[in-house]
């Protein structure tokens, strides 16, 4: 049974990578030619580079700008005025020209501060110091830092040898073991562990996908223009966001604070193990089967738990059997 769940997930998740990954980019008035000035087809770089002239950046880290192209476009660098751009400065991309002599980046981009303020730079140093004007694509770029996934990899690992020793000792609360009398918990983490699954692959199959994505963000996952795989990531994002609403205001209601709020705590560091357990392994493809036998496990330990039937009807908190009310010590007969 388990057997037949993993391939099925696993043509399911193929079916979804492969079919509409792609943006369908529009057709652009401006398209023309490269030719000896070395001007730029608008078309094929809008497509390979996610940007074009009016794009909006937004500056993380100094840029260094030349007044003028070094060398004239010859790639031998030459004298000309230097000035820095700073971090929260905004910059508009003003030009783009190759400089086929260049040998460490060919393609120059004149970006813009104001009227007074404008450079030419290496793209590639540029995009290392800058991110798009747009707060999805600052989140994103924060999220994916390479820092913050080792900070959260390392306190993922100590927030699990804490909910090893506080199970064994019954201490706290605890999502599939010491678990409370709720399936919203379950079924947060079951959505925090397919969209990292998604994530992932759209990582490993279709990066540049999500790097069109990056530069063009949404919360939108009906939008038309947004590939399959991307209009379904979004959908799990929302459905965690809202089984993490439910989650919570589920457990006020059914526990003293005292015991929801470790418990929430808990319940956020399971979550980020599964995040970055299936976000990674799914790269070398032992992240499907992984996942299909942490849906059977994960509904499977739910299932052990006994099932809640009754409500005090003074409180409203769950009650196993009728009778007196652990909570409010209300007598409740049936």
């Amino acid at each position: 049974m388990l057997l037949k769940k993993t391939n099925i997930l696993c043509l399911l998740l193929t079916a979804v990578l492969t079919a509409s990954c792609y943006y369908s980019h529009p057709n652009r008035m401006d398209h023309w030619i490269a030719n000896e000035e070395h001007t730029v087809d608008s078309v094929n770089f809008y497509i390979g580079h996610h940007y074009w002239r009016n794009y909006n950046f937004f500056v993380t880290d100094s840029v260094q700008l030349y007044s003028s192209l070094p060398g004239s476009i010859d790639g031998v660098p030459s004298l000309c005025d230097t000035f820095f751009i700073f971090p929260e400065d905004r910059l508009v991309v003003a030009d783009i020209r190759y400089v086929p002599g260049d040998t460490v980046d060919s393609v120059w981009v004149k970006v813009a501060r104001d009227q007074l303020t404008q450079g030419w730079t290496r793209e590639s140093l540029l995009l290392d110091s800058v991110v798009p004007d747009d707060p999805i694509s600052k989140f994103i770029k924060e999220f994916s830092s390479s820092r913050l996934i080792f900070v959260l990899t390392c306190l993922a690992l100590a927030g699990l040898i804490i909910l090893i020793r506080a199970v064994r000792r019954q201490q706290i609360r605890v999502v599939h073991f010491n678990d409370v009398n709720s399936f919203y918990p379950t079924l947060l983490c079951l959505g925090v562990s397919a969209t990292a699954a998604i994530y992932g692959s759209i990582q490993r199959f279709v990066p540049n996908t999500w790097v069109e994505f990056y530069f063009h963000p949404t919360l939108n996952p009906f939008n038309p223009s947004l590939p399959l795989v991307i209009s379904l990531f979004l959908a799990f994002v929302w459905f965690v966001i809202v089984v993490s609403i439910a989650v919570t205001e589920d457990l006020f209601h059914q526990d003293e604070t005292s015991e929801t709020v470790p418990y929430l705590f808990s319940l956020a560091g399971v979550c980020l193990l599964l995040y970055l357990v299936f976000t990674l392994t799914v790269h070398y493809y032992i992240g499907y089967p992984l996942l299909a036998y942490y849906w059977y496990f994960a509904v499977k330990r739910y299932r052990k738990h006994p099932a809640i039937k009754f409500r005090c009807g003074n409180c409203g908190r769950p009650l196993l059997s009728p009778g007196k009310c652990p909570y409010c010590n209300m007598e409740n007969q049936l």
